[in-house]
C-alpha cells in the first residue's frame, strides 16, 4: 500500500488543552473540509469526553492496529487504544503530560514505520512535559532526535495560504541573534527549505527571499554589518549551489502583498520576524511544518490555550489546515502511491 493511501497519525497533545476538542471537530468536518482519514494515538476517553463537552458530532472507535483506521473512519474517529487519562480541561497535570508524551512518541513511530502517511501533532505544554522527563526544548527537537538527526537539520517553517516563513534562529533571546547567525547556518537551512519545497510542496523551482537583520537591511552598513558580513555571502553561496534566492530584503517591506507574490518562502533572521507576519495574516490557518525529516510533520501554529479548553470556543481552522497540508505533502512526496 502506498503512503498516500495510508491514514494520517495524529498525536493528542496535552489532554487539558484544546487539542482533543480540535481533533474531534476535524473529524466532524471531514467531508466539508476534505480531510483525509486519520487516527489518534491514545486518549480514547479524553477525546470522547472532549467531543461531548464542546458539542462536536464525533463518535470514537477503538482500533488495535493502524490497518483498521481507514475502514473505521467513515463511522467514527479511530483511536489507537493505549494510554489514557481523565479529561480535565484547563487543569494540566503530570498524568496528562505523560499521555501527551506517549501519544507523540507512538504517533511518530507509526509514521517512521510507514503505517501512516504523515504525522500531525496537537499542541503540548513544554513546561508540563519537562516534569515527566521530556528533555527537549519542543516537539521539533524531539522529532529530529528520533529520526537520527541533529536539531540543526530540522527546519521550522510556518505556512499559510499566502505566506511561508522560516525563522533561522528560534527560541533564543533577541540579544543573541547576531552571534548565533552565520553564513553556514543560512546556507544550510536555505538548502533544506529549497529541497523541501520541491519535494513536499511540488514547487519545481522555488524562490527564496532572505530578510535582513537590521533596519533597512543595514543600509550599506549604516545600521549594522551583519548583512554584508554574514547574510550576503550566504545568499551568494546558495545561488552558486543552484538555489533561486534574493536578498537581503528589508524586513519592513518583505511581507507586503506585492512582495509576498514574488517568493515561495521567506528566510527570516529571528523568531518574531517570521512569526509576527504569519500570525497577523494567517492566524486561524497557520501551520507549523518541520522540513528536513524523513517523515512529514505538521502542527497547528498555536498553543494549548488552557484558558479556553473545554469551552467550545476554540477555532479548529489551524488544526484542519495542518491535516490538509500533511495530506498534500504526502501526495507530493509520493505522487505514484
Amino acid at each position: 500500500m502506498g503512503s498516500a493511501a495510508l491514514p494520517l497519525a495524529v498525536s493528542l497533545g496535552d489532554p487539558a488543552g484544546i487539542g482533543p476538542e480540535l481533533i474531534a471537530h476535524c473529524w466532524a468536518r471531514r467531508a466539508e473540509r476534505g480531510i483525509a482519514p486519520f487516527f489518534v494515538v491514545g486518549g480514547f476517553d479524553v477525546v470522547r469526553a472532549a467531543a461531548e463537552a464542546v458539542g462536536a458530532d464525533c463518535p470514537v472507535i477503538a482500533i488495535g492496529d493502524t490497518s483498521e483506521a481507514i475502514e473505521a473512519f467513515s463511522d467514527g474517529l479511530p483511536i489507537l487504544v493505549g494510554e489514557d487519562c481523565d479529561y480535565r480541561p484547563a487543569q494540566p497535570d503530570e498524568q496528562g503530560a505523560a499521555l501527551a508524551m506517549h501519544s507523540l512518541a507512538e504517533a511518530t513511530r507509526m509514521a517512521l514505520l510507514g503505517k501512516a502517511s504523515a504525522l500531525v501533532t496537537a499542541p503540548v505544554a513544554k513546561s508540563q512535559l519537562a516534569k515527566v522527563g521530556f528533555d527537549f526544548p519542543g516537539q521539533t527537537e524531539f522529532l529530529a532526535a528520533v529520526c537520527g538527526l541533529s536539531p540543526y537539520d530540522a527546519v521550522m517553517m510556518l505556512a499559510g495560504p499566502s505566506l511561508r516563513t522560516v525563522p533561522l534562529t528560534v527560541h533564543i533571546p533577541l540579544s543573541e541573534v547576531s552571534t548565533a547567525l552565520s553564513s553556514e547556518l543560512i546556507q544550510h537551512k536555505g538548502q533544506i527549505v529549497a529541497a523541501a519545497l520541491a519535494r513536499d510542496f511540488g514547487i519545481a523551482s522555488p524562490h527564496l527571499a532572505v530578510a535582513g537583520l537590521n533596519p533597512h537591511a543595514g543600509e550599506d552598513g549604516k545600521f549594522g554589518d551583519e548583512e554584508a558580513r554574514i547574510i550576503t555571502p550566504a545568499i551568494d553561496a546558495l545561488r552558486e549551489s543552484g538555489v533561486d534566492v534574493s536578498g537581503p530584503h528589508p524586513g519592513d517591506a518583505l511581507f507586503t502583498p506585492r512582495a509576498r507574490a514574488g517568493y515561495d518562502a521567506a528566510l527570516c533572521m529571528y523568531h518574531d520576524q517570521a512569526l509576527i507576519p504569519l500570525k497577523a495574516l494567517e492566524f486561524d490557518e497557520g501551520v507549523n511544518v518541520t522540513l528536513g525529516l524523513p517523515i512529514i510533520r505538521t502542527s497547528p501554529d498555536h498553543g494549548t490555550a488552557f484558558d479556553i479548553a473545554g469551552k467550545g470556543v476554540a477555532d479548529p481552522g489551524a488544526m484542519i489546515a495542518a491535516m490538509q497540508m500533511a495530506a498534500q505533502c504526502a501526495a507530493a512526496r509520493n505522487p505514484n502511491a
